[in-house]
């Protein structure tokens, strides 16, 4: 007979309930399914990454490696230049941003749509969208390479663990994710919207989400199976969305929108309807300033520069081009300082303090400048686009 005391009886219990969760591990063994792995949590606030991701520098602050002057050892001593894909010229005009003079003309392939920094910063990719191909351009020497077969290469990205280059194959309606040196293939997505051409990814780098111009919708991507896992259609007449980015504290996504004339301000992790901000007509770019406090909002109907609070949740300010203009796309100087923009419309690039919202300088260039990339930047890795780094 056994003689139970206080004492031992929690030690009998514990023992019990060891005894019964190993039975029926063995149990679930024999009948051939497994016990579930532990559901990964975040800790301490801190979202987990997606495997082989660099952690975030800052939690609160997805642009913390951008700030001025923080570059990688891998561009500090590249000279420092923007690059303006002509698209309808069919060439990249080299601007020295210290002369504001065009120094190269480069001859690149049919319809050149966006300058795109690798992910290990050594490369910048022009993304020739008709001639079907990638023009190299060393970064450190300014030489084109020779161009790489890649179909309907509107637009470039790459994932956050630099594992895949994704390209946004507008008009054949893919998602290809790609080796990102070689550029040779390792999955096709179809996707059933049209016009895919920007995106940004979440802060933990597990999805990312992606405009489609022409169908006025948005697409949420899984990164790791490369699956589409959520689509909606914009609440808009004739949506046409454009840049994406994701806000410093990770929480919101913004699209801009071409006809809706604003800003779509998303909740990406639950993916429900948009709200609309309006900026100005035509808005299309989206640069983040080099303190996470303030976003540029490129109007490109009407030759303006919308100001974007974050912490304020709220446009503060506009500024308007002299004597009009088309600012399209583009990015921000190393030290903050110079907004340098396309002029879609304009044959020309535009330069502005972002202190003061004046122009600094509007420079002659081929046809058609679009997706001009300001390089080098501070960050550890790019994400592609004409430049979103952290």
């Amino acid at each position: 007979m056994l003689h139970l005391t206080k004492r031992s009886l929690p030690l009998l219990a514990t023992a019990l309930l060891a005894a019964l969760g190993a039975g029926c591990e063995a149990s679930a063994e024999k009948q051939g399914t497994r016990t579930p792995p532990p559901v990964r949590t975040r800790e301490a606030g801190v979202p987990l990454g997606l495997p082989g991701m660099p952690p975030l520098l800052d939690p609160a602050d997805v642009y913390a490696a951008d700030r001025p002057g923080r570059l990688s050892p891998v561009v500090r001593d590249f000279p420092s230049r923007v690059y303006v894909p002509n698209t309808n010229s069919n060439t990249v005009s080299v601007i020295d941003p210290t002369t504001y003079k065009v120094v190269e003309t480069i001859p690149v392939g049919v319809q050149p749509q966006h300058v795109v920094p690798s992910w290990d910063l050594k490369t910048l990719w022009v993304n020739n969208n008709r001639g079907h191909t990638l023009t190299p351009i060393d970064p450190a020497t300014g030489i084109a390479g020779r161009p790489v077969d890649v179909h309907d290469p509107y637009n470039l990205y790459f994932t956050p663990n630099g594992r895949y280059a994704v390209v946004m194959a507008s008009m054949d309606r893919e998602l290809v994710f790609r080796d990102p040196h070689t550029m040779r293939t390792l999955k096709t997505t179809p996707v059933t919207c049209y016009g895919v051409n920007h995106a940004d990814f979440s802060a933990d780098g597990r999805y990312f989400i992606v405009s489609c111009e022409f169908s006025g919708e948005l697409l949420k991507v899984d990164t790791e199976s490369m699956e589409v896992i959520g689509q909606q259609k914009l609440p808009f007449g004739g949506a046409m969305p454009q840049d994406v980015k994701l806000s410093p504290d990770g929480r919101t996504f913004y699209v801009a929108d071409m006809v809706a004339d604003g800003m779509w301000v998303l909740d990406g992790d639950r993916f429900t309807t948009p709200n609309l901000l309006p900026t100005g007509k035509g808005c299309h770019g989206l640069y983040v300033s080099r303190d996470s406090r303030e976003m540029y909002v490129t109007n490109r109907g009407e030759g303006s520069v919308s100001v974007f609070d974050f912490a304020q949740d709220r446009l503060t300010k506009k500024w308007r081009l002299p004597n009009g203009g088309s600012p399209d796309m583009g990015g921000v100087s190393a030290d903050g300082r110079v907004l340098w923009l396309s002029g879609r419309y304009h044959s020309e690039v535009y330069a502005i303090d972002t202190t003061t919202g004046e122009q600094l300088a509007r420079i002659p260039v081929g046809s058609g400048p679009h997706g001009l990339a300001v390089y080098p930047q501070p960050g550890r890795y790019s994400l592609g686009h004409t430049g979103v780094f952290r």
